[in-house]
This record gives C-alpha cells, structure tokens and sequence, in this order.
C-alpha cells in the first residue's frame, strides 16, 4: 500500500456539494482518516432524476447534505454502491427511506468471492474483515456490463473485484467512477479473505481494455490521466511482488516479517494494513505454486519459495 502525502491540494470542505464535471456533483463525508483520506466522495449524477453513488458512512450531517443538494425539479431515483465497507454504504438505507429509491449495488458483503477466498473466510484463519458493512443489503444485484438510465443519464456497472469482492466501478460514457479500485491519493488496501490480488489485478487489467477520459474516486481528487495511473498500479504491485519473492529466497518468514522488511517507511500505525496487502500476495503467489506455507494456508504462516 502506498501513500502520497497530503500536499496534492485535495482539501474540499465536508457537505459542500461541488461540481466536478457536466452534471456530476461531488459531496464529501466528514469522515477523514487514515484510511479515507479527507474522507467518502459521494457523487450526484443529473439534471432531474439523480443517481447517488456511494452514499457513505451512517453520517445524519452527511444524509442531509445530500439532501440539501437536491435542487428544484430535482429527485433522488437511483442509490448505487461501489461496495460494501463502512465509509461507503450504511447510509444507503437511510437514504432510500428519506427518498424511495432503490439501492443498486453488486451484492452483499461476501458476494464475489473466488473459490480460494471463500475457503479462508469458512476456515476463519485469514483474518481480515476490516471495516465491513455485514448488515449491506441491496434492493437489485447487479451483473457486470449491466446498463442503469435516467432521464439524463446512462451508467454502466463493471464488476472490479480485488479491493473486495462485490466492488463495482460505474462507467457514465468515458468517465468512470473508480470506488476503492483506483485512487489517486493511494493504492487500495487488498485484505483477504475479502480483498483478492489475483482479483485486483484483473481488474486492472480489464480496465485498461477501454479509454477513459477521468477517474472519480471514492477517496481524493480526480485521476486525470487514468491509464498512466492504472499502468501504475500494476506495476507497484508487481514491484511489492518482487520484493516479497526476494524476502523469501532469503529466508523463511510470515507476513508480518516481510510487511516489517518491505514497508520500512511505513509509520506504525500503518503497519497492519501493509501487513494485509502481503499477505493477498503471500496467497496469490501461493495460487501460482511460486511459494507454500509451512501448513495450511493462513496468515500466521511461515511462507517459503518453491523455486
């Protein structure tokens, strides 16, 4: 996981409803962290009937900004979740039971799970499950490709696991919004059983099969210049594929040796999420048979190189 530093500009005012594109309104959370950044970018999409996508965290300040946002002649019709973590989708029913509109999303919290990460959340012995909405429900599961429309507006679900499994991006013509997948301010946190690298990855890649003109992220400013930012992406992770395969031609060691070894500037506070993003690649190069672990598959394991 990679992180820039808080000088990009990026400082928007909570609540305050800004426009970031041709009938694309941004309102940001006010739930900054770590983890967030200055907190959930919530997007409103056109003119008179408008779809909200990812409407955030339980936040009473942040539903009525929503709905402060909604302009004469205006209606919420569509709720759409990129997925369901706890800064992007409790707020989702609130919303529906103040508008009446449905909430669209991929499915619930262990929806889209590969095989591998299905056996890890059943044997319990991965860990993860940082920050999950369990009680996330949808009134429509969407299917990757599948359109939604509005009186003004046609939104394309595309179906990017990896972040966690149910993640979706929302493709309006050449602009997409990216969820946790691409972010601008840092990589996404993969944290298994919920979050899949080998997942990630594809989605990257399934992502560079089309042209994209901007990226509106769940967290942080918009990426103008996607491709560059998702040819980035696959290669930083390779390079922590790299380092983590060079740690273990060394020696024996679990993730947290490495997670110490591989992110020596990472502040402490950091530590454990970097400890969960080697350990997606412990597994992935584990399903690759390029590494073992010296018993069942977890991430208390000690890991070696087969080659």
């Amino acid at each position: 996981m990679s992180r820039t530093q808080a000088t990009d500009g990026f400082n928007p005012k909570p609540g305050h409803p800004e426009t970031v594109a041709t009938g694309i309104r941004r309102i940001v959370a006010p739930n900054p962290s770590p983890m967030t950044y200055r907190g959930t970018n919530t997007y409103l999409v056109g003119e008179t009937e408008l779809a909200v996508i990812d409407p955030g965290p339980a936040s009473e300040a942040h539903l009525n900004a929503i709905l402060a946002a909604c302009q004469a002649g205006q209606t919420i019709s569509h709720i759409l979740v990129s997925h369901s973590h706890l800064d992007h989708s409790p707020l989702a029913k609130r919303l529906r039971d103040e508008t009446g509109a449905q909430i669209y999303a991929f499915g619930g919290a262990g929806a889209g799970r590969s095989a591998i990460m299905q056996d890890l959340a059943l044997t319990g012995t991965a860990g993860g499950g940082e920050g999950i909405d369990h009680s996330f429900a949808c009134d429509h599961c969407l299917e990757d490709g599948e359109i939604l429309r509005g009186a003004d507006w046609q939104i394309e679900a595309l179906h990017t696991p990896g972040h966690i499994g149910n993640h979706l991006c929302f493709a309006l013509g050449d602009i997409l919004f990216s969820g946790d997948h691409v972010m601008g301010w840092a990589s996404s946190l993969v944290s298994p059983p919920d979050g899949d690298l080998t997942d990630f990855m594809a989605s990257c890649r399934k992502l560079q099969q089309r042209e994209w003109s901007l990226f509106l992220p769940g967290h942080g400013a918009p990426v103008a210049s996607p491709l560059a930012r998702l040819d980035w992406l696959i290669a930083h992770r390779l390079e922590r594929e790299r380092a983590v395969l060079a740690q273990l031609r060394s020696a024996p060691a679990t993730a947290a040796d490495l997670a110490r070894e591989i992110y020596k500037d990472t502040p402490a506070a950091l530590l454990p999420a970097a400890e969960r993003n080697v350990f997606a690649h412990l597994v992935d190069l584990t399903q690759r048979q390029q590494i073992q672990p010296n018993g069942p598959l977890a991430f208390s394991a000690t890991f070696i190189c087969v080659d």
